[in-house]
């Protein structure tokens, strides 16, 4: 399953109605709020959340950001993974 890109998110499936999204904002120069992940019914229990949230923590390593989860799955997932700590925001 194809993760793409548009502004401010990463989403699964057709643009404008996608199966599966992480959306975030960024904030200042160097930093990235998460605020909302999505993934419908027939995704679930694929982990496709879980590569959203790589594919941001990714997109922060690549552009020097450090990321502020405050969507409850992606801060899950922050807590669960130390791998993504170094773009962590204090």
């Amino acid at each position: 399953m194809e993760i793409k890109q548009k502004e401010n998110t990463f989403y699964v499936g057709d643009e404008a109605k996608p199966s599966a999204e992480l959306h975030y904002v960024p904030t200042g120069a160097d930093k990235l709020i998460v605020d909302h992940t999505y993934v419908s019914d027939e995704l679930r229990g694929q982990g496709i959340g879980e590569k959203l949230v790589v594919a941001v923590v990714e997109y922060a390593r690549e552009e020097g950001k450090t990321i502020i989860p405050l969507c409850p799955f992606t801060k899950n997932q922050f807590d669960r993974h130390a791998e993504y700590h170094d773009v962590l925001a204090n």
